[in-house]
């Protein structure tokens, strides 16, 4: 027998309660607190804390999207207008690149065109240069070029005067660039 508190407890013992619904057993009708209410309290009971944030993060997502419509920020405002206009063409211009070096370099040569879209060639012989018009007030151009020999240079005239020029020396194959950013 083992002693446990004020009791002895024998494990031998087999527990000879009454069974429910016994003459000698008394019924006793006892509530279970989690029995109390109806089965939508006891649902809402657990989830009342997961229901609070969906309704919080549903107001804050209500309340953001308000907001950018009242400040107006999925509307960019243009700075400068891309069309152009017939009446304040300016006379157009001539843009001319150049790309020399020792007789007998063969260049690979990219610029600019006159749409202003990249261009590229490869084994040019020096010296190599192209001319196109140029429309409106300022004029942008870049020519790069890289020879096989030790020097080389390049220049960019508008309207036959020189605006951006350079000349390179390596060991090696050099490489030169020349832009012109406005006019």
């Amino acid at each position: 027998m083992l002693q446990h508190g004020l009791r002895d407890i024998d494990p031998t013992r087999v527990d000879e309660s009454p069974a429910p619904g016994d003459p000698e057993r008394p019924e006793k009708i006892v509530r279970n607190r989690r029995n109390r209410g109806s089965v939508i309290f006891r649902v809402v009971r657990r989830l009342w804390i997961p229901l609070v944030i969906l309704a919080v993060i549903s107001a804050g997502g209500l309340t953001v999207s308000r907001l950018h419509g009242v400040f107006g920020s999925e509307k960019t405002t243009p700075y400068s207008d891309t069309k152009k206009d017939a009446s304040s063409l300016a006379e157009p211009k001539h843009m001319r690149y150049e790309v020399f070096g020792p007789p007998g370099t063969v260049a690979v040569i990219s610029y600019f065109g006159d749409d202003a879209n990249p261009k590229h060639v490869d084994g040019v012989s020096l010296p190599w240069s192209m001319e196109f018009s140029v429309e409106g007030s300022t004029a942008i151009g870049s020519v790069a070029a890289q020879g096989d020999r030790d020097n080389i240079g390049c220049r960019i005239l508008v309207d036959g005067v020189v605006k951006a020029e350079k000349v390179e020396y390596h060991e090696v194959s050099a490489f030169t660039f020349c832009m012109l950013k406005a006019e």
